[in-house]
């Protein structure tokens, strides 16, 4: 927002999205999203598609975000509001999108990813085996989803296209190998009517893809997109067109920089970085007697009279919501530099927790070139929580 804040004109610019604050902003969002399947099973090759596909959906969300919260810049006499009544006023943005949204499309992101890498493996099998859908089997199953459970037909029937869950929000339907002769395949007209009941209220068409076969957590036509971005043969060079609109431009950018982040470092770049600011924790974390008597490595910093603790999970936690972020390794030496920075970083304020029954308290510093981030559970004992980089080095 303090980005968006400093902008001027009538309409918003899609180069916003460059501005450090809003590409570290998608990578919080995004990382979230890669969280919910960092255990699942799947290829090397396939999970960095789906990353980038959390990145252009957590991108196209905050681009919307920014969209709607940019009228909220002027007041009534079309004057510039003052920050704070500006933050303020936008509030619901963030209530609406990040604690209502966030949830269902985490879970989403969950089960896709989930079947992306069931379907890698069916693969491997080519249709020696049928598949066969199957609901959760409980009273919570949506009555439309019931109308599939049972459909069993070969992975290389193109029913899979259309009819592979999830389908719909916090869907729990699977799909599973079973022998031939045991579960011979539904009679395939049969399917289809089964399958245009089921997704009856999906009028729209969104939830019709394999995230398997397409290598994506989320459709390119979802919440934050049109019916038209399925269609689109060229995203790139079509939307790059200045006669396209104001999303098909922002969808450019977008993928541009979701390439440009996802290119920034290697797997073993990523493992190299971590096993770096684990040994840094070993090393200079002083081990203590913890509250519950068992031993454990912490640091107390003091900063305006509260103590702040630090210990393995601020470095663990920093890692993961910066993951995917190209400047992952500075990150990552700042935070192992918490000590030199922290104690005279400035309280800026105050954020509720969305997804933690505990608020957080907002700390930023300047440090060797760059604007830093801090936040820090605010309970009895303070936890420091996570950094992130607001403004890069020049």
């Amino acid at each position: 927002m303090k980005a968006l804040f400093k902008e001027e004109g009538a309409s918003l610019r899609i180069e916003l999205l460059e501005d450090p604050a809003v590409t570290g902003f998608i990578n919080a969002h995004a990382s979230i999203l890669d969280s919910a399947f960092r255990q699942v099973e799947m290829s090397d090759v396939m999970r960095s598609r789906l990353q980038e596909s959390d990145w252009i959906f957590s991108g196209m969300k905050t681009f919307h975000e920014l969209n709607e919260a940019f009228p909220s810049l002027l007041d009534e006499s079309g004057q510039k509001k003052s920050f704070e009544r500006f933050l303020s006023d936008v509030q619901s943005v963030d209530e609406t999108y990040n604690r209502h949204y966030l949830r269902a499309e985490y879970n989403y992101a969950e089960a896709s990813a989930e079947m992306a890498g069931k379907w890698e493996r069916f693969q491997e099998d080519g249709d020696d085996y049928n598949l066969q859908y199957r609901t959760a089997g409980d009273d919570k199953v949506r009555p439309e989803h019931a109308a599939l459970h049972g459909v069993t037909l070969p992975p290389s029937d193109s029913f899979w296209d259309e009819y592979y869950p999830p389908n719909g929000w916090n869907c729990r339907c699977t799909v599973v190998q079973v022998l031939k002769d045991k579960y011979p395949a539904t009679d395939r007209m049969d399917a289809l009517r089964r399958g245009e009941e089921a997704l009856a209220n999906d009028t729209k068409g969104m939830f019709r893809f394999n995230s398997g076969k397409q290598g994506k957590t989320f459709p390119d036509y979802n919440p934050y997109t049109i019916s038209q971005c399925t269609t689109c043969p060229r995203k790139l060079e079509l939307a790059a067109n200045p006669a396209q609109n104001q999303l098909c431009q922002a969808c450019a950018l977008i993928r541009t920089l979701a390439k440009k982040e996802a290119a920034t470092l290697t797997e073993q770049d990523r493992i190299s970085i971590r096993k770096a600011a684990d040994e840094w924790a070993e090393r200079h974390l002083p081990e203590t007697t913890l509250p519950n008597g068992q031993k454990g490595k912490r640091m107390v910093l003091e900063n305006g009279g509260e103590k702040l603790i630090v210990n393995k999970g601020f470095l663990s936690k920093t890692f993961s919501q910066n993951a995917r972020y190209g400047l992952l390794a500075q990150t990552m030496e700042l935070a192992t530099k918490v000590n030199l920075w922290l104690p005279s970083a400035s309280l800026v304020g105050v954020e509720p927790g969305i997804h933690h029954k505990c608020a957080f308290l907002v700390y930023e510093a300047d440090f060797e070139g760059a604007r830093i981030q801090c936040k820090v559970k605010d309970q009895a004992e303070k936890m420091v929580y996570t950094m992130r980089i607001i403004q890069e080095k020049d």
